[in-house]
Formats: C-alpha cells, structure tokens, sequence
C-alpha cells in the first residue's frame, strides 16, 4: 500500500515557526550541522545518536547534579546506560521558569464543569500533596500508585510522587480489581489514590468494594488517600482494612498534612525509575515496565516540543484514561510551553459531538484521539466545525491503532483543509511514538509522516533483512533513551530479553507489522503479536482467558485481535465448553460481563464461537498468532506448520471460518 494522495502541506510559515526549524537553525550556529530536510536530519540522528541526545540536552537546558560527560558508552541493547553520573529530576524541568499567573491544566469530566489550574495553582498543590506524602514515610524509591480517572488530581498526585523521586503507576477506576491487583501488588506500593466512584455515559459507579478488594490483596499497602468525585463526603467505612492500624484518609487531609510546604525536588541518577507502566503477554502477569527520570525527560522533551510542535499559548488535548500511556505522554506536554487539558468520561454522551464541544470550549490548538474515536465519528456522521468555534484547532492527532485512509478523508472534509493531521504509532513499553507527526513534511492519505528523530526504525523480514515498500516487523536497530531500565522481579532480565530481542538478538522487536515508504513515510498494519489492543491500552490473553476460565462450562479457549481497516480490529473468543452445554446468548453474556468486571469494558470480545478444541503445539502452547493470520486471509501452510501441532486437524475450523468470512 503506497503512494497516497498528498492531502496536507505546511506552509513556509508553519515550517519557518516550528520548533523543529528553531532546533535545525540552533544546530546550524551552534554545531555547525547544516541540514538540507528532515531526511538528512533524521539520518544524521539515527547514525550519530550521541550527539544527537547530547544535542537534545543541550538545547534543551536539562538540569542535573554530577557527571554527564559521557552520553552512551556502549550500544548495546538491552543494556544501554545513558548520562552515567548524572542526577536529576523529571518534575524540576516540568515548573522551572513558569509564570505562576498563567494556565498549567483545564479539566472537565462528566461530573465536574471546566474548571482551570494556574501554574502558581499546580506548584501549591503538588507542594502540599509532596508534604503530605512526606508525612506518611514516602520517599525516594518508594511506590504510590493511583485508580483515579483523568483529573487534575491524579496529576498533581503523580507531579509531587516525581518530586520526591518515588515511583508512580496508574489504573483507570473502570478496570476490574484482579487486573488491577495484577499489576499494582508487582511492585509493592506504601500508597494507594482512589475514588469512592466515577460517572461514565451519565451512570455512576460506586468503587468502593472493588477499592477494597484491592487493598485487602496488596499486603505491602500502608496508605489508602481517597478523592471524593461521586460525593462530596463519601463513607469511608467499607475501604477500612481488618487490623490496619491506618484508616483511609480523604485527599482535603494529605494536603493538610503537606501545610504550606515549599515544592523540592529531589535530583536522582539518570535511570532512577519515574514510572511503571504494564503491558501484557501472552503468559503470566503483565509485565511491570520500569521506565526512568532521564530517558523519560529526554524523549518527551524532544517528542513534544520539535514534533508536536507545542509552543506557547497552545493548549493540547488527546482523549485517554489513567490507564495507557497517553496518559503520561499528555501529562509530559508540562514540559513544554504549553498547556494541556484533560478529560474524565464517556467520548460519546450525551453524543459524539462531545469532546467538540471540549474544543470549542477551551480554545484546543491540538485535538488528539485514538483511531477508532474517528472512527465512531465518521460513523455518526458527526461534523466538527458545525456550530463550533474551532478556529484555534490547527492539529489533529490519532493513535491506538492505525487510521484508515477515510478516517484522513473525513479529518480534511470536516475539520479543516489546513489541519495537520499526524497519525502516530509507538507504544507503552518506551511511552512514546516511533513514527508520526514532523511538522515539516506534507500529509499523505493513510500515512504517517515520518520516523522520529532518534528512533532508528526499521521493516525486517524473518531474516532480518531490512524491507523499503514492504510490510515486515517494526524493529529498532539502535537504542532509546525511554526503552525500559527494567521490568519489575525480573532479577536477570529473562522477560526483558524475551519481551523484546529473542527473534533478532541485539534488535529490539516492538510488535507491529510496518511498511517503510520509498518516501521516508511508514505505514502500520497492526500488531503481529498476540496482546489485544483496544485503544491503545493492551490486555494479554492469559488476563482474558482467567477470566474466561472462570465461568464453569469453559474448558479451554482462544482469543485473537484480529486487524481490521478503519476500526479498532475485530476481536473473536473461541471457547471449548463441556460437553453437552452449548453456547447461547445467556452464556455469551456471562462472558462479556466477567471480562468487562475482571478485566475492562474495552476488551470484551466482539463475537464468541464454540469450538472442539484450541489448537496447540506439541509443548502446549496455545497457537494464537498462527491462528490471527489464518483470520486474516493468510495461507494457512504459511501461517503454522502442522507438523508441530499437537492437534494438527483443530486448525480446519478457522481456514474455513475464515473462507466464509472472505
């Protein structure tokens, strides 16, 4: 799939105003690096990659106590070590030299109207929140984890855990108690954030047993702070612990505890863990991805401000929840002279036309959303600019999955011929994009821009071949300063390197099939791996299948995400049920509802099929990406051997389902 119409072209203008320009036109004068085009520069970046990142320091200002002389000793993946000796700290850089009169955050959910945070408003907060925290015990290297929705009180929580160098992680409160336990009981956390309950679609949902449930599973757990968001004085009562000598706290009595404390930061090595995020396999508990302080600073001060293009007075918004790496990627838009805004509810209620209205009403310069959003507008026939004041809007954004071609179509037909349209594509295991928005380069239809600076991304066959005008597996040939320091109890790094380098040692493997353009520009095809992506939050199919196993009459099952153009992908469960029970709406309905309460209402599957058996190879394993690319249209003596099924004839089911599906 090549050679897309040109939709989009940035004026002279744009492109002499952008950061991008401003950086080129920095390297010219002050390293004596000319540049013809972006071609030139990213090759420059991907080749020259220690002074890339130590220009990126540079021109950037980062700030840091001790040694820094050394940008990258060694390229090695996995193991690289970057700015050895350097300390810093990842919310020092987010308030420096801030005008405390000006905007930092609006917010609005469907509980809440808008309402808006000075950046002198942001830094008493995060102060007091920082102090109160200090008041229970937290300190550098300890854990406090939050299941609040997308407010301005998780942010200010997050801001002042970075202050004092902890480490912090989120869940949504919509995901289930056991998904939640899974990855917050990994990494042991001294505190816990909640709500009492959340509003989704104008439907409240009280969270307090599932609250309690997963703080009765966390034994490390020693602090529960609770935000009030369904009521104002929620009952705390059902969050008490049998023999905790610590009863819940509200959040009005954290930020009593921090007084009129002044903001610190506390300055730690480069790769001191920020973060943890959680991505999914196939087997086992998510994995616990461990990102730093420094390599976080570095990719999101260069990711936002040279290829967002943040600038002053620009006000940025991408729809996510607490639980996916947007999340952090929004949040780290305080890097730049932005603001940013944020937004807790249903992107559909009372319509489609919602988070529009969000636009109009904040004066957003940059709209982000997953491609399915787009996707269920195109649906509702929704028109952005109808009885809307978007003239302030000059970027569109899509992630989570790939944008079709008419989802381009419909950005330019009702937003604006003169919107910069970047669909972008990375991930959670390095919370950043690999390829998308260059604000220099023209838009073409079903395509991504280009590759990121400093991101040496490749198309490899099976080989390890690289692949120009082919569709082969993304690959990073060099390494990144966000790549994960480390996953969580993952002592000798076994995961790590399975995770990533086990198909081509010494290259990094992300997951997605890919084509690169002769142009420079890549197109994404969708995973090639296993985990469900919905929304760009991912669930590994042991999280479904424990769920699914719980329901008696399931004996075994398959799930698979299945790409499909221009939606979020087609996701079937396969179930093997005992004998004599068969698969009727009153079944199918139990499995949707335990998926939706142990896992997330974004991952129950879009059709379930009863099946005689799951097929397996000879040491067990469930064939799951085999059976992806059967679904597909792939032939199916490419797709799997059979000679090393344990079940060779199991496979006949989906080479006829997927005849019959065309």
């Amino acid at each position: 799939m090549t050679g897309g119409e040109e939709l989009w072209r940035p004026s002279p203008e744009m492109v002499d105003a952008s950061n991008m320009s401003a950086y080129m036109r920095w390297l010219k004068s002050e390293r004596g690096l000319s540049f013809d085009d972006y071609e030139t520069l990213w090759r420059w970046s991907v080749t020259e990659i220690e002074d890339f990142w130590r220009s990126i320091w540079d021109y950037f200002d980062v700030q840091s106590s001790g040694g820094s002389d050394v940008v990258l000793p060694e390229r090695t993946m996995p193991g690289a070590r970057w700015f050895e000796g350097a300390e810093l700290n990842y919310a020092e850089h987010v308030f420096r030299g801030r005008d405390d009169s000006e905007i930092a955050v609006m917010h609005a959910s469907e509980l809440r109207e808008l309402g808006e945070l000075s950046w002198g408003e942001l830094r008493r907060q995060t102060a007091a929140v920082a102090g109160g925290l200090r008041d229970l015990g937290v300190d550098s290297g300890d854990r406090v984890v939050a299941y609040l929705p997308n407010g301005p009180e998780a942010l200010v929580a997050f801001l002042a855990t970075a202050s004092i160098g902890a480490i912090w992680s989120s869940c949504s409160p919509d995901f289930g108690p056991s998904s939640v336990v899974d990855r917050f009981a990994q990494i042991e956390p001294n505190v816990l954030f909640v709500v009492d309950g959340y509003r989704y679609g104008g439907k409240d949902f009280d969270r307090r047993a599932q609250v309690a449930e997963i703080a009765g599973q966390i034994p490390a757990l020693e602090r529960i702070v609770v935000v009030p968001y369904l009521s104002a004085s929620p009952d705390l009562t059902p969050l008490e612990q049998p023999g905790s000598t610590a009863p819940p706290m509200t959040w009005g009595r954290l930020t009593e505890l921090g007084g009129d404390a002044e903001l610190r930061f506390e300055r730690v090595p480069f790769d001191h863990p920020l973060w943890v995020l959680y991505s999914s396999g196939t087997t086992g508990l998510p994995k616990a991805i461990v990102q730093g302080h420094g390599g976080i600073l570095l990719e999101h001060l260069k990711k936002l401000n040279l290829h967002l293009d943040a600038q002053a007075g620009d006000r940025i918004f991408w729809f996510t929840t607490t639980g996916w790496m947007m999340w952090n990627f929004l949040v780290s838009c305080l890097l730049t002279p932005a603001s940013i805004v944020l937004y807790d509810g249903n992107p559909g209620h009372p319509d489609m036309g919602a988070l529009w209205d969000l636009a109009d009403r904040t004066g957003m310069t940059c709209f982000g959303a997953s491609a399915s959003y787009i996707a269920a507008c195109i649906k509702e026939s929704v028109e952005p600019g109808s009885g809307r004041d978007l003239s302030r809007l000059r970027a569109i954004g899509s992630t989570g999955s790939p944008l079709a071609p008419e989802g381009f179509d419909w950005v330019y037909r009702h937003v604006g011929k003169d919107t910069w349209l970047f669909s972008t594509s990375g991930g959670t295991d390095v919370c950043t994009s690999f390829v998308g928005g260059v604000p220099l380069l023209p838009v073409y239809r079903g395509e991504l821009q280009g590759r990121a600076l400093g991101a040496k991304v490749e198309a490899f066959d099976e080989d390890g071949h690289s692949l120009i005008n082919e569709v082969g597996e993304l690959v990073l040939t060099e390494p990144l300063p966000s790549m994960p320091v480390l996953f969580w109890n993952d002592e000798d790094g076994s995961r790590y390197r399975e995770a990533y380098f086990e198909q081509y040692p010494g290259v990094w493997r992300h997951g997605d099939w890919i084509e690169i353009t002769s142009r420079g520009t890549a197109i994404i095809y969708g995973r090639s791996d296993s985990t469900i992506n919905r929304g760009g939050i991912r669930m590994g199919t042991s999280e479904i299948y424990r769920a699914v196993s719980s329901v008696p009459e399931v004996l075994d099952a398959l799930v698979v995400d299945v790409p499909k153009p221009g939606t979020e992908g087609w996701v079937p469960l396969f179930v093997v049920l005992r004998e004599g029970v068969e698969l009727d709406d009153e079944l199918i309905s139990r499995l949707a509802l335990r998926i939706r309460e142990t896992c997330s209402p974004r991952h129950v599957p879009n059709q379930v099929f009863k099946i005689d058996e799951v097929p397996r190879t000879l040491s067990g394993k469930v064939l799951e990406v085999p059976v992806k690319r059967i679904l597909m249209g792939e032939a199916p003596e490419r797709a799997a051997s059979r000679d090393s099924l344990a079940n060779p004839s199991s496979l006949d089911y989906f080479v006829e389902l997927a005849a019959r599906l065309g």
